[in-house]
């Protein structure tokens, strides 16, 4: 038995559909601008050149019907409604045609960024994490297996707050599609069980403060909501 020199943090996880098991979370990947819309809204052209990827920690991890505390050093906290990955079986230089036989299962999601500090990440040029990797800036709802609800390449994408929506597409718009992203993401890193991938959002993103609450989802896939506190 491995002795450790402090107590190892319990295992981030993420709950499952139908049962009290939960699905273990290695890591989490992002995939940046994956909708034409969204690219464009954050002042970029859309492209298929190669998709790009930033991390979040795996503790980032929140479940749906949370209450989640307005983060510190932002005044510009945005919500971003994602379709949500989940790796079950790992490889390295996945073919497109053998990706989704990787999939465990699906979710949906949403991206807590802290924009101010994002753009000025931008600016700098420097990396993103800042924005986008703080405490319980992974808010996901429990996920499907692929074994129960196939393998969801078009579906409505959305997401509303205090009951007004404001992104609302679908998710066979996606610039780059699953299969895609995980060739392309197996082709720099081993992925592994238990990796999550966020495939992107929609446009229509923006800021929430302390009170709101913010509900979205996928066809499909069910819901996920949150609390700002």
């Amino acid at each position: 038995m491995t002795a450790y020199v402090l107590t190892p943090p319990p295992v981030a996880s993420v709950a499952v559909v139908g049962t009290d098991a939960r699905f273990p979370i290695r890591r989490i990947l992002c995939v940046g601008r994956n909708y034409e819309a969204h690219a464009r809204e954050m002042g970029k052209d859309p492209t298929r050149d190669k998709p790009f990827f930033f991390m979040k920690p795996a503790d980032a991890i929140v479940d749906t019907g949370s209450n989640v505390p307005y983060p510190p050093e932002t005044k510009n906290l945005h919500y971003e409604i994602e379709l949500v990955v989940a790796i079950g079986t790992g490889g390295a230089d996945i073919s497109e045609e053998d990706a989704l036989n990787h999939v465990w299962g699906y979710g949906v999601g949403i991206d807590l960024t802290r924009r101010d500090l994002q753009n000025a990440a931008k600016d700098a040029g420097r990396p993103w994490e800042w924005g986008k990797a703080f405490d319980k800036s992974a808010p996901i709802a429990p996920l499907h297996p692929a074994s129960a609800v196939g393998h969801p390449a078009k579906g409505r994408i959305w997401l509303s707050v205090n009951g007004t929506v404001k992104q609302d597409q679908d998710i066979a718009d996606l610039i780059w599609s699953v299969p895609e992203i995980i060739a392309i993401a197996s082709r720099s890193m081993r992925l592994e069980a238990g990796d999550i991938i966020m495939t992107g959002t929609p446009s229509g993103v923006g800021p929430i403060v302390a009170g709101d609450k913010v509900v979205g989802g996928v066809d499909g896939l069910g819901e996920i909501s949150i609390t700002m506190v």
